[in-house]
């Protein structure tokens, strides 16, 4: 179990440096000598764990000009369509069916993305 929790945490650390680093380069672009917050949009089908996510951000960002920023994440509720009957509906997973017609197979409208979708830069 340890091995899992250490494997969770890495994936999210890695995420979180990417997130970090993405940061950073647009506030030097933007000639900015501080970030006050960083808003994140995540799907809950994304495969991020979001604590894990918060605390690997914390780690990623020590020593950086965002020590001190506040990072929102907003979880996107995941939307799906039936490409059978085209009926948007709210998916149980990534294997669904769905529940207009009953025929399986899922395309994911919303809920697997992972973006920074704004920076207040000082």
């Amino acid at each position: 179990m340890t091995n899992n929790i250490n494997d969770r945490l890495m994936h999210e650390l890695s995420i979180a440096i990417s997130i970090v680093d993405s940061v950073i380069n647009q506030a030097e672009i933007a000639s900015a000598d501080s970030v006050s917050e960083v808003e994140l949009d995540i799907g809950i089908l994304s495969g991020i764990e979001y604590e894990s996510l918060e605390f690997a951000l914390g780690v990623a960002s020590k020593a950086t000009i965002l020590e001190k920023t506040l990072f929102r994440i907003n979880r996107v509720e995941a939307v799906a369509e039936c490409p059978a009957c085209q009926h948007l509906y709210t998916p149980e997973g990534m294997f669904s069916h769905c529940p207009e017609c009953n025929k399986q197979g899922v395309r994911i409208i919303r809920g697997g993305e992972l973006q920074i979708k704004s920076l207040l830069v000082e």
